[in-house]
């Protein structure tokens, strides 16, 4: 079925308008595509893993060396830390530290999920003295952009992986309907979900309102995205506010990316490059010292 179809009639209309992450409440419903995706190519995810670990910029061949600067990892829906498990080696390897999210199964209540990492972006702060890097793919990439608005004086930049970053919505048909029924167990384990709806467009909690809001001039964002990405409207990673660099490949696959990587560590020793070259400490250092 091409992008242009509309969806069956008999497609519920709690699926059809289920979205990962909601819009702000008391605002209109924003227009959205129906579309199938090609999920059938998000196996391609496979071959772009072992074509990584074949390339030399797995063994750090041809990219700037790390600074010794924490990143934080944000996995995507349904997804956990694992899933950024190689990414994560290959920062620690080319000279950067890693820190994972702590999200075992990306699933939870934006809100409560954002509020846990922000602890998580504290005590890095606490412990290296520095800002961190938010690195989120898909979902994480929505959160990264929520937690630097939350806490820009903690971030040095922001890496987002195939996220959505200003029309959350544009997402496949199959993705709403797991993100409906993630949706429907909240409602039958919680009262929580139905007090404050979440995972639907009427969430009134504190993290729409991060989401939403502009992205603060002080930290720099880049957006990585694919034309062929079968999840994710690749039209929605585009925003003017950010450096959208596009690669080739699936949306899973965008945690395996060779070239994703490569852009990765040229982004990240960007940043480094202005600490190096000034002996005084740079803006986003003293405000994590004035957090501590």
């Amino acid at each position: 079925m091409s992008k242009g179809d509309s969806i069956p009639l008999s497609m519920p209309s709690d699926v059809e308008h289920a979205a990962l992450i909601p819009t702000p409440p008391g605002e209109d419903r924003q227009a959205e595509r129906r579309w199938w995706g090609r999920h059938l190519h998000e196996v391609r995810w496979q071959a772009e893993v072992t074509r990584l670990l074949i390339d030399p910029v797995y063994r750090g061949v041809g990219v700037p060396p790390g600074d010794g600067s924490p990143a934080l990892l944000i996995p995507g829906f349904m997804a956990g830390d694992e899933s950024l498990r190689l990414l994560a080696g290959w920062l620690d390897r080319i000279g950067y530290d890693a820190r994972r999210s702590g999200i075992r199964l990306n699933v939870d209540c934006s809100n409560r999920a954002l509020n846990r990492l922000e602890a998580r972006l504290e005590q890095t702060a606490e412990d290296t003295g520095r800002p961190t890097a938010l690195i989120g793919h898909s979902r994480g990439g929505h959160f990264a952009k929520a937690l630097a608005h939350r806490r820009p004086e903690l971030v040095s930049q922001v890496i987002s992986l195939g996220a959505g970053l200003d029309t959350p919505f544009d997402i496949s048909v199959p993705t709403k309907a797991a993100v409906a029924a993630v949706g429907a167990v909240h409602r039958r384990t919680t009262d929580r979900a139905t007090r404050n709806g979440c995972l639907t467009d009427t969430c009134g909690c504190r993290f729409v309102l991060d989401y939403s809001a502009p992205f603060p001039d002080s930290v720099p964002l880049t957006s990585i995205y694919s034309r062929g990405d079968g999840v994710v409207w690749w039209e929605a990673c585009l925003v003017p506010y950010a450096r959208c660099v596009e690669v080739t490949g699936s949306h899973v696959g965008l945690a395996f990316n060779r070239k994703a990587y490569r852009v990765i560590a040229e982004t990240l020793a960007g940043a480094g490059a202005a600490i190096d070259e000034d002996e005084e400490p740079t803006a986003p250092e003293r405000r994590v010292a004035a957090a501590r």
